[in-house]
């Protein structure tokens, strides 16, 4: 193996072979948390709505809010915390209470910076414009949404499970490519999506956390920088986040062509999101290849 490099789980040297095959290989692991989410997600989509909105009543917004977490996040975390401490029977370091302050706190501060560039330099191409301000955004449920429940949610599935189980089967660049053409075409049926916002924000989103997930081994930076770009692109700056309507603290347009302003879609399918993404995740790559972390193939750690 290259120094530096690490993975979380190894398949055990006394496990039988149908074992390592049915439980231990990493689609079987794939495989379990994804049969384990949708069961956990069905029992607590039919409680919450059972119990929230009897006999189909539309639930009001921090009902919606409550129906989110409780159907989506904490089934993805109950389903990666058996996966690991039930499977692969380890401790869940990724997610480490002691890792939280920090890595979350340096993650947000990073999404907040990257997507205040972003709209810096649509400012200055005369794209993003301010027509007035709307203090009364209901930004708390934006926060534990579209911030908090898609980054905790999304990076749990994405980064904690996809890339880090393919990265020990295949390798991480293999593990970059396909956990960010995933995450691109999850992102295909939104709001004003095209091939062109998928393939955007595969490459801006998908491998640069993917990339800060490799180099921190943490998902809390993940969470965080997840969190706080979606935030800051909704509420604060008032931009559609991945197609989805804006209730911003600042009212605001973009104007010019799409490959500029990123169209319906919002900024996220901008050349400017692309390239400034694009720049930390080449600083991050440099970073896996001066420590020699990048992880090779199972096949060529046996040997």
């Amino acid at each position: 193996m290259q120094t530096g490099a690490a993975v979380a789980f190894a398949t055990p040297t006394d496990a039988p072979r149908w074992r390592r095959w049915l439980v231990y290989s990493p689609p079987a692991r794939i495989v379990i948390f994804a049969l384990a989410f949708a069961a956990l997600g069905w029992l607590a989509g039919a409680l919450g709505h059972a119990t929230f909105a009897p006999g189909g009543t539309p639930p009001s917004a921090p009902l919606r809010v409550a129906l989110y977490l409780t159907g989506f996040v904490l089934p993805a975390l109950l389903a990666y915390l058996f996966l690991v401490r039930t499977v692969e029977r380890r401790a869940v370091d990724e997610l480490a209470w002691r890792r939280l302050p920090r890595g979350l706190a340096a993650g947000a501060l990073a999404g907040a910076a990257l997507f205040s560039a972003v709209v810096g330099v649509l400012w200055l191409a005369g794209s993003y414009r301010v027509a007035g301000a709307n203090p009364q955004a209901h930004w708390l449920q934006a926060l534990l949404t579209v911030g908090l429940g898609a980054g905790i949610g999304e990076e749990i599935i994405t980064r904690g499970v996809l890339f880090r189980i393919v990265e020990e089967g295949l390798g991480t660049w293999w593990a970059l490519a396909i956990s960010a053409l995933f995450f691109g075409a999850a992102h295909i049926f939104n709001p004003g999506a095209t091939a062109w916002s998928s393939a955007a924000i595969a490459i801006e989103a998908g491998i640069l956390l993917a990339l800060l997930y490799h180099v921190t081994r943490s998902l809390w930076p993940c969470i965080g920088l997840h969190a706080a770009w979606n935030f800051m692109q909704g509420t604060v700056y008032g931009i559609p986040v991945s197609g989805t309507r804006a209730d911003g603290w600042l009212v605001s347009s973009r104007g010019g062509p799409d490959w500029l302003s990123g169209g319906a879609f919002g900024a996220e399918a901008s050349v400017v999101a692309l390239l400034v993404c694009s720049s930390l995740s080449a600083a991050l790559l440099a970073v896996a290849l001066r420590r020699r972390s990048i992880v090779p193939p199972a096949w060529r750690r046996r040997g």
